[in-house]
């Protein structure tokens, strides 16, 4: 179970991970919007978007997947 001293408290909410994509690494597997579409999306040539880089605290599964998935290790999370 997440606790909230997991997150941190800034301005009274819950503060999540961010995530972001290397544009220059991404090669368009699309793993990342398969596995988290909720956190991903495709551009017009198919390579991987975020969709909101602030993850909340249900997703962090999801985003978490995606970067152990992605072959060009292009994804990231920062706490």
């Amino acid at each position: 179970m997440t606790q909230v001293s997991d997150y941190g408290m800034a301005s009274g909410t819950l503060r999540g991970m961010k995530i972001r994509i290397d544009a220059e690494a991404c090669t368009g597997h699309g793993r990342c919007y398969a596995l988290a579409p909720a956190l991903f999306d495709c551009d017009d040539e198919g390579f991987g978007q975020v969709i909101d880089e602030d993850v909340t605290p249900d997703r962090e599964a999801d985003a978490r997947r995606a970067v152990a998935n992605c072959p060009e290790r292009a994804i990231s999370v920062e706490a």
